[in-house]
């Protein structure tokens, strides 16, 4: 009995490693199988979205044609009708399996989501779920309508319509909802006659006709809510009379008419980024043209997000550089750090003269030397500028006690030059003098 155990545990095994065994080719073929379905829906589903996109084809050509038809009341409307709901409603079907299939893959995806990244860790949503493109014909502003013609085929073609889009617009008095309305034009196309074999023309085709939509002009957002006149308004508010985006928000909703500062921030950033060339041309065209930059720079505290925990960071400081080049621009840089380097970057390349305080980091500009990592090109660094002084700085440090009449100071060495003159105090015992300075073609005199 002792002997037969051994013997009684290896057949046990044995058998075992059979029934394995057939588990494991039954899988295989089970796998095998999943595969080969796997594939074929995979290629069905290519397929329906080849036929998706030509229905999507064939549905807009039969739309011109009805159109087309209604137009030029033919007798065979009702057939093209019938026509066009048949598409309509097997793309209506394939669309709804395609989405079917996306949002079990979604799902798909989201579980294996959840599964890798624990759900508090996710960012929670926040805010009221989104409710699609706002209505503006419920909005109940006053309507001001503008149509847009082609003066190639006005009188030429046959109106049949117009297509319309609304927009928030500002005039004065308050907001209006400007509606523009694309004329849509019926245009013929005469057909040639068709000839025949013995070279005479035949009958000639029956004309056709072609639907040409007016195209929208061109917009600095394609599609947005808003108009170019509510565009100046939104950035004259922020820039202009610094009016914060949630007091404009709080201001447009007593007016009748609600914009939330999500929107009014996409337009600021989107019409910064897209008319930076022009501020960077204006900033080219000063640094290879002008004949004096004044410049100065500002500190300011910038508030950082807070951390995870809610805590808020310690506030880092910025500064502001303010630029006047001649009497053709103005330029605001906000720069990181107040630096060498920084005013080096700021004015590389420009030779004429630069209008600034003493501070010392404008050392290394005026004496041609770059600073320490400043990237340079062949070629690209000229003559030095050369350095005016502010008599407005010197005079915040001295207390003028006398009256006296203009004086003029030898800054710029030639003509012309830097006029400064001084004023008596407005206020009789006022310790500090007031100063202005301009840009004069005086005799150059010293005090």
């Amino acid at each position: 009995m002792v002997a037969d155990a051994p013997n009684a545990q290896a057949s046990y095994d044995d058998a075992r490693v059979v029934v394995l065994a057939a588990e494991v080719a039954s899988l295989r073929d089970d796998n095998t199988a999943l595969r080969g379905e796997l594939a074929r829906t995979q290629s069905a589903l290519a397929n329906l979205r080849i036929r998706y996109h030509q229905l999507l084809e064939e549905l807009h050509l039969s739309k011109r044609r009805l159109v087309v038809a209604k137009a030029e009341r033919l007798d065979d409307v009702a057939d093209a009708q019938l026509a066009f709901d048949k598409l309509l409603a097997e793309t209506q079907a394939i669309e709804k399996v395609l989405v079917a299939t996306d949002s079990a893959k979604g799902d798909t995806d989201e579980k294996n989501d959840t599964q890798a990244k624990p759900k508090s860790e996710r960012r929670p949503r926040t805010g009221p779920p989104p409710t699609g493109r706002r209505k503006l014909e419920e909005s109940g502003l006053p309507e001001v309508r503008v149509e847009l013609a082609d003066p190639e085929l006005e009188g030429k073609a046959e109106r049949i319509g117009t297509e319309e889009s609304s927009r928030v617009a500002y005039e004065r008095g308050g907001y209006r909802r400007l509606v523009l309305a694309r004329i849509v034009y019926k245009e013929s196309v005469p057909n040639e006659a068709a000839p025949t074999d013995r070279g005479t023309a035949a009958r000639p085709n029956p004309p056709t006709f072609r639907i040409v939509t007016v195209p929208m002009p061109k917009e600095i957002m394609m599609r947005g809510m808003l108009a170019p006149s509510m565009i100046a308004r939104l950035l004259t508010m922020k820039y202009v009379l610094g009016v914060p985006f949630h007091r404009y928000e709080q201001h447009c909703a007593r007016e009748g008419f609600s914009l939330d500062r999500g929107t009014m921030c996409r337009y600021a950033e989107h019409v910064g980024a897209t008319l930076g060339c022009i501020v960077e041309a204006a900033r080219k065209e000063a640094i290879a043209t002008a004949f004096c930059l004044s410049t100065d720079a500002t500190g300011v505290a910038i508030q950082p997000t807070r951390l995870e925990d809610g805590k808020r960071q310690p506030c880092r400081k910025g500064h502001f550089f303010v630029t006047l080049a001649d009497k053709d621009h103005v330029f605001l840089d906000f720069q990181p750090k107040h630096t060498s380097l920084t005013v080096w970057n700021m004015f590389k390349g420009f030779s004429g003269y630069i209008q600034a305080d003493a501070h010392v980091i404008y050392d290394a500009l005026f004496k041609g030397a770059p600073p320490e990592g400043a990237e340079e090109k062949p070629g690209e660094r000229g003559p030095p500028p050369t350095e005016v002084g502010c008599f407005s700085h010197y005079l915040e440090r001295r207390v003028i006690r006398r009256r006296a009449g203009p004086v003029r100071v030898r800054a710029l060495g030639q003509p012309p030059q830097l006029r400064i003159t001084r004023w008596p105090t407005a206020r009789r015992g006022s310790p500090r003098g007031r100063a202005s300075v301009a840009i004069g073609c005086g005799a150059p005199c010293s005090m």
